[in-house]
Parts: C-alpha cells; structure tokens; sequence
C-alpha cells in the first residue's frame, strides 16, 4: 500500500518542555492503525502536531506526498484530514444536522447526508434532535460522521473508547471497519484500549515518553502480550 501520510523524526511538544522525540511513522492508505500508550506518553501530543494545533521543534509531516509542517489545522481539514478529538468538540446546543452542515463544504448537504447514510442510520433519524443530549458513544460517533460529511480521507481519532461501554465500543468497531471497507477511509486510533485497537487495526505502534519503543502487525499473536507489558510498568 501506498503511504498516505508519514512524519520524520518529528519532535513537538510544550513552550520549552519537549514531549515527542524524533517519531517515525508512515499510515498506508486504506488501513486503520493505533497508537497506544499510557496516560502522559505524548499520544494526543502527537495527533495535535500533525493536525497544525501545535507548533513543531524538528522533522516533518507528509500527506499525501507533501510536506505539510508548517500548513495551518483549517488548511489541513480543508485538505482531507479530519480530527475527531477526545475532548468534546461538538456544538452541544446545535442540533444533529446543524453540527454535520458546519462541517460540509463543497457539496450540498444531502450529499453528506447520503454518504454518512450507511455507517450513522440512527443520526439520519435524530438530525433535529441536539447534540448535547445523545448519548456519549452517540456524540463520538457524530464526531466521526462530521468528518466524514467533510470528506475527509484520513482521520486522526484520539481516544473513542475511552468511557464506552463494551457494547458500545464494539458498535463503534464496526462503524470504523464499515468505513475502511465501503469508503477506503485511512485511520490513525491514538488507544489505551488493547481489545479494541488490536481487533480494529492491522498495525500498530507503542509510544512511550514521547519515542517509538515498539510496532508491528496486529495478527501477530504476540501482539497483545507485548503491548501489554508498556501498560503494566
């Protein structure tokens, strides 16, 4: 597969304290891949640099074949990156379809609609209905369909398991598995979650005080027992 997006020794993080070190990583296109680590490693750090939100102290990123370092968060959803962020990023007063038409662009809403039909039926049914008073999978999940309304071809999600219940998270699964198969959306999953990201990614990368301590493919039966030890430390 083809590399859709890379970052070279990308080092960022806070004022002076420097939290990632020197990251390589490259996403096919097409594929779901998780990055995991505990509380405090520089997951969401990551995420926030790629996506432009936070300034960068050495490396590069690349979409798509271009160097996108120094490009702007709204150029760059502008571009094809969505961010689905683990803090609650929706209009909680706004209804439904009035947080996916903010996100749409370029096309008429019933087109986003229509494309967001297949993997959100139960949005489609409450588009009056206000943001705020879904449940919490729902609103992470309207937070997915935001981006894909915006058409985006690669999605940062930072932490969408996290306070969902199983059956909820194994919805969510299933939700992305339907986008990678039906629409050939690429995913980058920042993840605490073993289970889950292991189930849903076919490779994977451990990030531990801001550096790449391991990686490789899920299917890998060896997999899960060594993630686990970077959680048990």
């Amino acid at each position: 597969m083809t590399a859709l997006m890379r970052t070279h020794a990308l080092t960022s993080g806070y004022g002076d304290a420097t939290v990632l070190r020197a990251v390589d990583l490259d996403l096919r296109s097409g594929e779901i891949f998780a990055l995991l680590g505990k509380n405090g490693m520089g997951k969401s750090t990551l995420l926030k640099s790629i996506m432009g939100l936070l300034p960068k102290m050495g490396g590069r990123v690349e979409f798509a074949g271009k160097d996108i370092s120094t490009v702007p968060a709204h150029r760059l959803a502008r571009a094809g990156i969505g961010y689905v962020a683990q803090e609650k990023a929706l209009f909680q007063d706004l209804s439904v379809e009035e947080n996916i038409r903010v996100s749409v662009r370029d096309q008429p809403l019933a087109v986003a609609l229509a494309e967001i039909e297949s993997s959100f039926p139960f949005l489609l049914q409450r588009l009056k209905q206000r943001a705020g008073t879904l449940s919490g999978g729902e609103q992470k999940m309207l937070l997915i369909a935001r981006s894909v309304a915006s058409g985006a071809r690669l999605l940062l999600i930072d932490e969408i398991s996290e306070g969902l219940q199983p059956s909820v998270i194994e919805r969510v699964g299933s939700v992305l598995a339907d986008l990678q198969t039906r629409k050939g959306t690429t995913m980058f999953l920042v993840e605490q979650n073993i289970a889950f990201a292991t189930r849903v990614a076919a490779r994977y990368a451990v990030l531990e005080r801001g550096e790449i301590v391991d990686r490789g493919e899920t299917r890998d039966p060896t997999a899960p027992r060594r993630i686990a030890g970077y959680f048990s430390v």
